[in-house]
């Protein structure tokens, strides 16, 4: 703790120890091993040589403890599912529909994280992770602990409400998106790489709020307050109600650019009995919307 977090009294708060204690510690280390393995200097200790080997060596051991532990006591949960959701996803779809495979096994325990972060699967964060991923923007890591499966395709589109529509310059191709009210999540990333996938060149020429997350910018956009990206799975029930308009329908200028929802897991429990079952349920509701 002390090499992690770079300091004896912030190891020992995150302890819950005395700082006293915790040097104490160090020094009988020190002088049982009859080596150096940290230098006080004005604003803390540092690391030596043989101190950040020793920690590197024993960090990876206590690392691995710790994880095959994890691994063991979640074979021991049979009934809990924890699962990691792109935000849009959680809101629009999966929390509408989750309820039917609750019922399908009695004293299920799930959990849902809607985040856009990626979880830490070696520390058992999660059991599932489903993302989306533009076929012209993302690619998913490669890496060989995990596993993956697209679930659904589903086509990205820029969306608003009719009252935006009513009291703006018509669009008539994705150019003239620049010169619209255009809503961001974390930042322009997405609407620059929607727009080049679309021919038009848009670094530096984009902006208005950010606000963070998909269902946000969707919300912002049904109230006629701009135009956001959604897809057509996610914005299904509001585009087929009204309340959204996709911009570029039936419109040739506006070339399909399509994104897959991946479901991604841990390779050694890709067969897992929940793991699996939820997979196959994943696939054919998703399925039965899409058509």
């Amino acid at each position: 703790m002390v090499a992690r977090l770079g300091g004896i009294r912030k190891a020992a708060k995150w302890l819950d120890r005395d700082h006293a204690v915790v040097s104490r510690h160090l020094r009988m280390i020190e002088t049982w091993s009859g080596v150096k393995l940290v230098e006080r200097t004005p604003v803390g200790v540092a690391l030596t040589d043989k101190g950040r080997w020793y920690h590197e060596a024993v960090s990876l051991a206590l690392d691995n403890i710790a994880h095959a532990t994890l691994d063991l006591l979640n074979h021991g949960q049979h009934n809990r599912l924890v699962i990691w959701s792109s935000p849009g996803f959680a809101l629009h779809w999966l929390s509408r529909h989750l309820t039917q495979f609750e019922k399908k096994i009695p004293g299920l325990d799930i959990e849902v994280r809607p985040v856009d972060s990626e979880p830490d699967f070696a520390s058992h964060q999660a059991d599932l992770h489903i993302r989306f991923i533009s076929n012209y923007q993302n690619e998913l890591d490669d890496n060989p602990l995990l596993r993956h499966e697209t679930i659904a395709e589903a086509e990205i589109i820029a969306v608003t409400g009719e009252t935006y529509l009513a009291k703006h310059p018509a669009i008539e191709t994705p150019a003239d998106l620049i010169n619209h009210q255009l809503l961001h999540e974390s930042g322009f990333e997405n609407w620059i790489a929607w727009l080049k996938a679309h021919g038009v060149a848009a670094d530096g020429k984009v902006d208005g709020p950010r606000l963070w997350q998909g269902h946000l910018t969707m919300d912002a956009a049904e109230h006629g307050n701009g135009i956001a990206l959604s897809n057509t799975l996610v914005a299904r029930e509001e585009l087929n109600e009204g309340a959204l308009i996709n911009i570029g329908k039936d419109n040739p200028a506006f070339e399909p650019k399509i994104g897959q929802y991946v479901l991604v897991a841990r390779r050694d429990r890709w067969n897992d009995s929940l793991v699996r079952r939820f997979r196959s349920w994943l696939k054919r509701r998703v399925s039965r919307d899409l058509a």
